[in-house]
């Protein structure tokens, strides 16, 4: 009998079209798909010298300026855009409300290269659970720049 009820619907399925690809997508990611904020673009660091802050970060991340421009400077960062836009007003004391941390694979040695370059401490590489690290350093202009190792984060292809 279970084997007649088996044929039975394996007959409906076939006779009705049914496959796998007809089905209803993931419902996060056609949820995804429609959402208007695409994901981190860009972190934008204000600096008292362009100029200078353009040096430092093409030492301090190994890459050339795409983008070089009095009011804007742009790097492309492993697929992200790290920018550089040169402070107005008053120049005080920078807030640290909001980090962005770059991914990278060996953060203590990041963190001792960034400041032989002239960074400074803020926080020193800790374990912030699991395989997981994060460190802050504040560049020469007193941004706070944000390392992470997080193995456990993969970009989507």
């Amino acid at each position: 009998m279970q084997k007649i009820i088996f044929i039975g619907i394996l007959v409906l399925f076939t006779q009705f079209g049914y496959s796998q690809e007809k089905a209803e997508p993931n419902p996060t990611k056609k949820n995804m798909e429609k959402t208007s904020i695409l994901g981190l673009r860009t972190t934008i660091y204000k600096v008292s010298d362009i100029e200078k802050a353009r040096d430092w970060y093409e030492k301090a991340f190994e890459t050339k300026a795409y983008f070089d421009e009095p009011y804007y400077v742009g790097f492309n960062i492993g697929g992200y855009e790290l920018g550089l836009q040169p402070e107005e007003g008053t120049k005080g004391e920078k807030i640290e409300s909001v980090v962005s941390y770059w991914g990278v694979e060996k953060i203590q040695a990041v963190y001792d290269r960034l400041i032989s370059l002239g960074a400074t401490e803020n926080e020193k590489p800790y374990n912030t659970g699991g395989e997981m690290m994060t460190a802050t350093l504040k560049d020469p202009f007193g941004n706070v720049i944000g390392l992470i190792y997080n193995p456990y984060f993969k970009l989507k292809e």
